[in-house]
């Protein structure tokens, strides 16, 4: 980042090194009394070639066992993101660089079509968007995100996609008919429906009135639509958990669920920041109900706690939304996708079938 850099619309003005850097750089006055231009911060997307594209994972908190991330890095700049410390192993900033300096893999719907087509691949569902948004701005230009789908729906593969973007409505003309196979589902990440704090917390992401009109039209397509109130910010949020379900439903989705707002290793400094900026009176109250789940710590990691903590407060939020599920008639697990449909498609080359 140059000094004296016009930052706008980014989840967070800090851009310190990754944690596994020996060398920090920091900005500083040069002492000359002259007047500059402050160019404007804009994101850099660099290419990688990939050799794998699905990741695996044994995580018991989680309902998938592989997923694929189109992106690295997401411009959305929702300064609470799970995923900004995943910036660190590519030595870059969890900050504005994980906002601003993105990774496309842009050979990534070639090396998915050779990972189904092996003959060890044994199929199950793959959620799209785990780590960061595959519907986020740069996918207008670059279509990788489309590019995998349309191999997924030549090989009948089922697919969980999990998205704050609009760009997943280009998309229904695949979407749609998988769905009418029982192929897909989609999540759409709901946090407040107050347009103003979505926009300090996520910068770059759809409004929260926009997100619902996405809801509408996916399952007006016939599309299922979770809706996700993730995170839930004590303090900030959390008295929104009813109205956001309410919300999800009349716009369409037949399911729901809900995780804590989680601060693993930067994220705790850059959200601490963010508080102090934006919402200095309830700064205090929100890290006494995160440390109060967290056994006084900001985060615990640990498998079975991660996602929503333990203790009374986090009990109270299980409970509300337990009961407002069931007064919408919500369902909490969605239906299985089919994997009976998988087929490998004819490829160049293939011996033809006599009969």
């Amino acid at each position: 980042m140059q000094p004296q850099t016009n930052i706008r619309a980014r989840g967070t003005a800090s851009n310190d090194a990754g944690r596994f850097e020996k060398l920090a750089t920091v900005q500083t006055d040069d002492g000359w009394d002259i007047e500059e231009d402050q160019p404007l911060l804009r994101t850099e997307v660099r290419d990688e070639v990939a050799r794998s594209v699905i990741t695996y994972n044994r995580s018991p908190d989680l309902p998938f066992d592989r997923s694929i991330n189109p992106y690295r890095g997401c411009e959305h700049g929702c300064v609470y993101c799970f995923a900004r410390p995943s910036h660190a192993y590519l030595g870059l900033s969890a900050g504005l660089d994980f906002e601003t300096r993105l990774t496309a893999r842009g050979n990534a719907a070639e090396v998915l079509r050779k990972e189904l087509s092996a003959r060890s691949y044994r199929v199950a569902p793959i959620a799209l968007g785990t780590n960061t948004d595959p519907y986020q701005p740069v996918e207008k230009e670059r279509g990788i995100t489309r590019a995998c789908l349309e191999v997924l729906r030549d090989f009948n593969h089922p697919i969980a996609i999990v998205t704050k973007g609009t760009l997943v409505e280009r998309d229904l003309d695949i979407l749609a008919p998988m769905a009418a196979l029982g192929l897909v589902r989609v999540g759409i990440s709901l946090t407040t429906l107050d347009a103003g704090l979505s926009r300090r917390m996520e910068p770059r992401a759809p409004s929260p009135k926009r997100r619902l009109e996405v809801i509408r039209r996916l399952t007006g397509a016939g599309v299922p639509v979770r809706v996700m109130t993730s995170p839930v910010v004590p303090g900030l949020t959390d008295h929104e958990l009813e109205t956001l379900l309410e919300a999800g439903h009349d716009a369409g989705a037949d399911t729901a669920s809900w995780i804590m707002l989680r601060l693993p290793r930067e994220v705790s400094a850059l959200w601490q920041d963010w508080l102090a900026e934006h919402e200095p009176a309830r700064a205090e109250k929100v890290m006494a109900r995160l440390r109060e789940m967290h056994g006084g710590r900001d985060y615990d990691p640990r498998w079975g706690h991660r996602m929503r903590g333990e203790g009374e407060y986090a009990e109270l939020i299980a409970k509300r939304f337990k009961v407002a599920v069931k007064r919408l008639g919500l369902k909490v697990k969605s239906d299985e996708l089919r994997r009976d449909l998988f087929a490998k498609p004819p490829q160049p080359g293939d011996q033809m079938s006599l009969f």
